[in-house]
């Protein structure tokens, strides 16, 4: 069937509202505006689905929602009458729509037979990861696209772990729903039946103290929060999303006395007033942030994405201006704080362990190695973190203290598994709250670590590539590296060849071959001769091919040079 058939079957289906047919008649005349919204399914994934929201086939609308949840229903279904007893965890963020999409997601689930815990209203992120492991549920479901600009929502699915579904089960869901028609598989229940018959129950405060008892549990040194309680001041945002509610409050119980809130951004609202993007990694967003930190003489910033998965901060540099801390940054300095409070305070485990992802600073491993942590590197995503945290532990091979990835995501504990902005605002406080008390700010805690594990410098590059085109180009970008990899690049040879497609690895000076543990995802790894490791990455959830750049030297100036040098090569690939 051609776009255009699809267009015209929506058009003419039953199951579209007269306002949704409405937007399809607007754009009758728009050939390449009913091509981008028609020219196939939204591509479900171990993410799930993300996209823009209007009607349409490849965007996120209730009918794409509810097609994805029947989808799901038979792979749970399959599973037998255990796993559909014991349910489906469902919550959604702040966004548009996110709240119908939710129910909907519900009433489907339901009329598969198939139990739902709803959350009453919006939470964040790792909280329905906790939900999912407190309550055995099966599976979850979370409505949210996470940091992305307003126009979009997406739908991450979760399975009985509390971690993102694992390839397999996202391929099962992805062929379901190549089997079902979009509209008339559908088996639905309505939502106050669905009540009534105990199919669908509702989570609320119960839940959120349970999640909060837990989060509390990652305290290391609340004496250390008591000593500067008095004086220290920090700034929070939101930015209009989830942790508006919990983060304050664990925040609170940390024993935190001036927890500043941004009054503009505390305000729940998906159309984001106040900001173009509401990212962590996007320092403009503070804005807002900075100018109430500079009133109050704030110590440090912190900022929460919509569904507070991910966590940002800004601190006082040595000429007392708030600057940002990037991702890589924040982990360092977490991971080489956690080492040191878990051991004064005795709470360091046995064989501990730190994890990171392929694309994440090797200082990280510099810092756990020489504290005398093993470090062990996954492809990108908290699934993957996840999966290796569960190997190590159930083989007794290691107790994780820390996993973290450059893109301002960190987990900590065994009650979630995926970021968690909520427990990380925490410990980032304790951290800074210690450092306080010992006459440093983070930037000087910062510094520090330099000194002490040598400077590393990191930079990402976004090439974004929207729309039909942008999908050919980046497949054509990856293809094009493949078919003739780069023996060279910025003036620098390439040692070392990596494709962690196939696991390969090529030494460019002879031609030899081996093969590396990670296979079986889209990125290549460049190693260079002056210790610099280049890699690219399609994104997963938007359309961009990511470049990484991860250097070292013997100054800041040396990495950033570096880091500088090859960003003019990672701009060039766009063409």
């Amino acid at each position: 069937m051609s776009y255009r058939d699809t267009y015209e079957q929506w058009l003419h289906s039953p199951a579209l509202s007269p306002e949704e047919k409405a937007e399809l008649e607007r754009i009758s005349g728009d050939e390449k505006e009913i091509e981008s919204r028609f020219f196939a399914p939204l591509e479900f994934g171990t993410a799930g689905l993300r996209g823009t929201m209007c009607v349409g086939l490849h965007q996120m609308n209730v009918h794409v929602i509810r097609h994805a949840t029947q989808a799901f229903a038979e792979v749970i279904k399959a599973e037998g009458k255990e796993a559909m007893g014991r349910g489906v965890a469902v919550c959604f963020d702040c966004r548009n729509h996110s709240a119908e999409f939710a129910r909907e997601t519900a009433c489907v689930m339901a009329g598969n037979g198939i139990k739902v815990r709803l959350f009453e209203s919006l939470r964040p992120t790792p909280e329905v990861s906790f939900a999912v492991r407190e309550y055995h549920c099966i599976a979850g479901i979370n409505v949210t696209a996470s940091h992305n600009p307003k126009e979009y929502n997406g739908y991450k699915v979760y399975w009985q772990d509390g971690a993102q579904l694992p390839p397999h089960h996202a391929d099962a869901i992805a062929k379901k729903m190549s089997e079902l028609d979009l509209f008339d598989s559908i088996v639905r229940m309505d939502y106050d039946e669905a009540l009534k018959a105990g199919l669908i129950t509702l989570m609320g405060e119960e839940t959120d103290e349970k999640f909060l008892a837990n989060v509390m549990g990652q305290v290391n040194d609340k004496a250390a929060v008591e000593k500067v309680a008095d004086t220290f001041k920090m700034i929070y945002t939101p930015f209009h999303g989830t942790g508006y509610k919990l983060i304050p409050e664990a925040l609170k119980r940390l024993g935190m006395k001036h927890v500043i809130c941004v009054p503009e951004q505390m305000v729940v609202d998906g159309n984001f007033p106040t900001v173009v993007s509401p990212n962590p990694e996007n320092p403009e967003g503070f804005y807002l942030a900075v100018d109430l930190a500079k009133k109050e003489g704030a110590d440090f910033i912190l900022g929460s994405d919509p569904d507070a998965d991910r966590v940002g901060i800004m601190v006082k540099d040595d000429k007392g201006e708030y600057i940002t801390i990037t991702g890589n940054q924040t982990g360092v300095l977490l991971l080489d704080y956690l080492i040191g409070a878990k051991r004064r305070t005795g709470k360091m485990p046995e064989k501990p362990v730190a994890l990171k992802t392929i694309v994440t600073t090797e200082m990280a491993r510099k810092v756990a190695e020489t504290n005398g942590l093993q470090c062990f590197d996954t492809f990108t995503g908290f699934k993957f973190l996840a999966e290796k945290k569960d190997k190590l532990e159930n083989a007794g091979e290691g107790k994780v203290i820390f996993a973290y990835e450059e893109s301002y995501g960190y987990m900590l504990g065994d009650y979630v598994r995926d970021k968690d902005a909520v427990t990380a605002a925490l410990s980032l406080t304790e951290m800074a709250a210690w450092y306080a008390g010992q006459g440093m700010t983070l930037y000087d805690a910062l510094q520090k670590c330099y000194e002490k594990y040598g400077f590393y410098a990191e930079k990402t590059l976004n090439l974004v590539m929207p729309g039909l085109d942008g999908l050919k180009k980046m497949a054509d970008l990856m293809a094009g590296l493949r078919a003739q990899p780069p023996v060279e690049i910025a003036g620098v040879a390439v040692l070392q060849q990596k494709d962690y497609k196939d696991g390969s690895v090529v030494n460019v000076a002879d031609g030899a071959k081996s093969t590396m543990e990670l296979s079986g995802s889209n990125v290549l790894r460049y190693e260079m001769a002056d210790g610099t490791s280049l890699i690219v990455r399609p994104s997963g959830t938007e359309p961009k091919v990511k470049v990484y750049i991860l250097a070292n030297g013997a100054t800041k100036a040396e990495g950033d040079g570096k880091a500088a040098k090859y960003a003019v090569w990672a701009e060039s690939l766009k063409g």
